[in-house]
Order: C-alpha cells, then sequence, then structure tokens
C-alpha cells in the first residue's frame, strides 16, 4: 500500500493520469449524441369530415293571424296549446250587419236573375233587323280601323326612313357603307361605337321593313306588321335618342363649326317628333283597331242574343243588373271574411291575444300557430365549410335541453344561396329537417349540429400536424435508419379529429415525424 502511495506522488504518472482523462472526458462529451424524435406510425383506418356548427329549433310553418277589420270580438273557439286543423275557425269579431246585408245580396241576385229568364223569352223581328245593322256598321268601323293602322304603319315608315336618310345621315360620312363614321368628334368613345354600329342595323331594319310593308293587305296578318312596327320605331327612336346626345356632347372646334352643330341639332329634334309622332300615331291606330273589333264582336253576340229571341237593350241592361247583384254578394262575403280568423295549417296555437267583448284593431296580431309536426333546425355554416355541405348530407344534433347524450338524425335539406353577413363574417343559413317525428322536439331549442360530408375507409392516415407546405407542395417528414428524409406528398380528405388522408408519397408502415 505504501509502495502504491509512493508511486503515485511521482509526477510522471500523475502527469500521464491526467492525460488519460483528459482524452477520456474529450472523446466522451464530444460524440454525436443521436437525437430523439417524436413520430407516428402511418396506419390504414377510417377518416371523417365533419362541420359542426349551432342553430335552433323552427316550425316548418308559423303564421301570425290578426282580423282586416276592426271590431268587438264575440266569439273565440281555441286557446293556447290547443291543437287546430286547416280551415278551422279560431274566432270572430261582431258581423250581425254584413250577414244581414249578404242575405239581402242573395235575394237580390235570384230577383234579378228572375227577370234576365223572363227577357230571355223572345225577340222581335224589327229589333234583330235593327242589331244586323249594327253588326254591318260594326263590321265597316273595323274595315275602317285596319286601313288606317295599315296608314300609320306605313306613314311610320315614312317618317323613320326621312328620319335616318335626310336628316341624321348627313351627321355621317358614308352611312350606308359597310363601315359608316360619324363626321363630328366626341369624347365618348362607347357612345361612338354604338352609333356607328347601329347605323348599320337600322339600315337593314329599314330595308326589311320597306320590302314588307310593299306585301302589306287589309288581309295580312296585321298582328303581326303592328309588332314589327312597334318593335322596329323603337330600335329608330333608341338610335336618334343616342345620335341628338352625341351631337349635344360635340365640342366646338374640332373640325365641326357651331353654326353646322346648331343644324344638326335642329334636324336631329326635328327627326325625334316625327319618330315619336309615328309611334303616337300606331300605338292610337292600335287602340282605335281593338275597339272596333271589341264592339264588332259585341254587336255580334248581341245579334246571336236577338235572333235567340231577346232584346239586345233589356238583356244587356239585365244581364249587368244580375252581374252587379252577384259583386255585391262576392263584396259581402269578402267583408264577412274580414271578421273572422280561420287556421291556414294544421298546428298547435302558440298565442291568443283576445277576449270576449274586446274591441281589436284591423291587422294587430291576434293569434298565433305554428306546426305540430314536421320541424326544421336553421343554422348559419361560415363560408370556409359551406362548400363541404350539399343537399340530403345526414347530420347528427344534440338539443341542450336533453343533453349529449340524446341525439336526433336530421338532413340537410336547403341551402340559401345568398351570403348572411354576421359580425361581418359571411355564412350562408342551412336548413335541417328531422329525419323522423319526435314529440321532445320543441320550436325555440338550441341544437348541436354535426354534419358528416364526407368518410373514407382504408386509407393511410397521419396527423395534420406532421404535414407542412413548402413552395406549394406538401411534405412531411419520414424518419428512417439514416435520419429523417423530407417526402413530398398528396393529401385526401381532412379529418374532423386532425387527421388526414394521405393519397401519394408514403406507405403503410413508415415512421412519420411529428415533431423535430
Amino acid at each position: 500500500m505504501k509502495k502504491i502511495r509512493k508511486y503515485f506522488k511521482k509526477p510522471i504518472v500523475l502527469i500521464l493520469i491526467a492525460v488519460i482523462l483528459i482524452i477520456a472526458g474529450y472523446f466522451y462529451f464530444s460524440r454525436e449524441k443521436k437525437p430523439d424524435y417524436e413520430f407516428v406510425i402511418a396506419a390504414r383506418g377510417e377518416i371523417i369530415q365533419e362541420v359542426s356548427v349551432t342553430g335552433s329549433v323552427k316550425p316548418a310553418e308559423a303564421v301570425d293571424l290578426s282580423f282586416e277589420n276592426s271590431g268587438k270580438v264575440v266569439n273565440i273557439y281555441a286557446d293556447v296549446g290547443d291543437k287546430v286543423t286547416a280551415g278551422e275557425l279560431l274566432a270572430t269579431i261582431d258581423n250581425t250587419d254584413i250577414s244581414a246585408q249578404l242575405v239581402q245580396a242573395e235575394a237580390d241576385v235570384r230577383v234579378q236573375q228572375a227577370k234576365l229568364d223572363e227577357l230571355m223569352a223572345g225577340t222581335r223581328e224589327e229589333e234583330i233587323k235593327v242589331q244586323e245593322i249594327k253588326v254591318q256598321n260594326a263590321e265597316t268601323a273595323l274595315e275602317e280601323a285596319e286601313k288606317n293602322l295599315i296608314d300609320k304603319i306605313q306613314d311610320a315608315y315614312t317618317k323613320s326612313d326621312d328620319a335616318l336618310r335626310n336628316k341624321i345621315d348627313q351627321t355621317f360620312e358614308n352611312p350606308v357603307m359597310p363601315l359608316p363614321q360619324i363626321n363630328f368628334s366626341i369624347n365618348d368613345s362607347q357612345l361612338e361605337s354604338d352609333i356607328e354600329w347601329q347605323r348599320i342595323v337600322i339600315e337593314d331594319l329599314l330595308n326589311a321593313w320597306g320590302k314588307s310593308l310593299a306585301q302589306l293587305t287589309v288581309s295580312s296578318d296585321l298582328s303581326s306588321y303592328l309588332q314589327n312596327a312597334k318593335n322596329n320605331l323603337n330600335q329608330v327612336k333608341s338610335f336618334l335618342d343616342k345620335v341628338a346626345l352625341a351631337i349635344n356632347k360635340a365640342p366646338t372646334g374640332a373640325g365641326t363649326s357651331q353654326s353646322t352643330l346648331d343644324a344638326w341639332k335642329v334636324d336631329a329634334a326635328s327627326a325625334r317628333t316625327n319618330v315619336n309622332t309615328a309611334i303616337s300615331n300606331v300605338l292610337s291606330a292600335e287602340e282605335n283597331l281593338n275597339t272596333a273589333q271589341s264592339n264588332f264582336s259585341l254587336a255580334s253576340q248581341e245579334l246571336v242574343l236577338k235572333k235567340a229571341g231577346a232584346t239586345s237593350e233589356q238583356i244587356q241592361a239585365q244581364e249587368a243588373q244580375v252581374e252587379k247583384a252577384r259583386a255585391n254578394v262576392l263584396n259581402y262575403r269578402a267583408q264577412l271574411d274580414k271578421t273572422i280568423i280561420r287556421s291556414p295549417i294544421n298546428g298547435i296555437v302558440t298565442k291568443q291575444n283576445a277576449k270576449v267583448g274586446e274591441i281589436v284593431a284591423a291587422n294587430t296580431n291576434v293569434i298565433s300557430v305554428i306546426s305540430k309536426v314536421n320541424f326544421e333546425i336553421e343554422a348559419n355554416v361560415p363560408e370556409a365549410d359551406i362548400a363541404k355541405i350539399k343537399i340530403n348530407d345526414k347530420a347528427i344534433i344534440t338539443l341542450d335541453a336533453y343533453g349529449n347524450d340524446v341525439e336526433f338524425d336530421v338532413k340537410v335539406v336547403k341551402i340559401d344561396p345568398a351570403e348572411t353577413l354576421i359580425e361581418g363574417v359571411a355564412t350562408y343559413k342551412t336548413t335541417f329537417q328531422f329525419m323522423e317525428e319526435d314529440e321532445r322536439v320543441k320550436s325555440g331549442m338550441t341544437a348541436n349540429i354535426d354534419i358528416l360530408t364526407d368518410k373514407r375507409e382504408n386509407v393511410i392516415i397521419i396527423p395534420q400536424r406532421a404535414v407542412t407546405t413548402k413552395g406549394g407542395e406538401r411534405t412531411v417528414n419520414v424518419l428512417t435508419d439514416s435520419g429523417p428524409v423530407e417526402t413530398r406528398v398528396k393529401i385526401g380528405l381532412r379529418g374532423s379529429d386532425g387527421n388526414v388522408e394521405i393519397t401519394e408519397g408514403i406507405n403503410e408502415g413508415d415512421k412519420i415525424i411529428t415533431s423535430l
């Protein structure tokens, strides 16, 4: 022992030991430690995509009912909570006077109809001849109205042709060439382009119009010619309006003198006046023709009635009396309906504010009814999720009133096409319908909705957090024996649980690093 201590006291030994310790420490502390990685094993499984929103239960139908007239309530037939059917009487206000007037009006109809039946018993020969003359006169008037319409249509073409070719074409260079150009400057290129293009259109219009009028006679289809004339006049008027606007916008000193512009303005105004006059004349002729046709038809019908055995004046007057009496009946029935409230749907009364003897104002909500079945849920789906949802998608809901253990099946039945802004965020109102009726569901309940938008089975799944995006490409780090390897992947469905489907890039069993 003393020898050992003596040996270690030698300087050379101490130096040698120190060197050994230094070298050992260097190799110990400088050696590379393999880093530890958090990873998951890429495995196959099921991935579900859901959208979760909150909404409220509403009845499929809900109506607020009121009287159309004010009055004193005399009867209440339903109270809050009562089940009612469509058409069922709910309440009435005093209608004694109207009911009496209705009875009197119905009796008057019977009286007037009896008088009409009596008049229809026979007609004198002299009265038939008078009516035949009326028919002839009406027919003559109709022929004159047809000729007048033809004259006005032809005059309309003449005025349109004069307005264009004699008054407006002086403002164009080569107006009938394939590419007419206005020969003055305006600071509106769009207006200038429209005018030059429409000049070509109007030229073709006038040519076709003129050719068609060459075949116009009283035996032609006047309604077709009339409609064509109105359409052509409207196009010519629109063209003239634009030309007048362009002339008024034209600046002086740009190659066109003020006197020339003034002359053009006068001609444009004259052209527009003539075309407007033509339009007025055509419309007046049309009205006269319609009146003549109506008069001829009426005279012909009256002749038929006279030949059937009744005088035209008496029958016409008495028919008017019958119609007046029937109109009175309809009027009183309509007034009576305004004193009655009936349920428009099958449902449950949720509000009843009227009391017998109370005076209620018109259009004041008295009774409310909601449908007792077919409850719906309305929810606002954010813009980011709406593309995932489609009609008939299934969903599971829970109602706050019953907790998360009670679930109901619903489906998407409607998605509003227009957005609803909520606190500046675009959302889309989505309506869900219960798959089955359930008495536990009540209007106004808060619903928590999980919409199943997609589902895939037997696909490779990894956590979403393991995927990174670089330069528009998605990558993951695969752990190999030699360390992490960055690998490009393609993703599919994004699950609601934070996982994502990988469709390309890795294989089942790969170690996917989730944290470096």
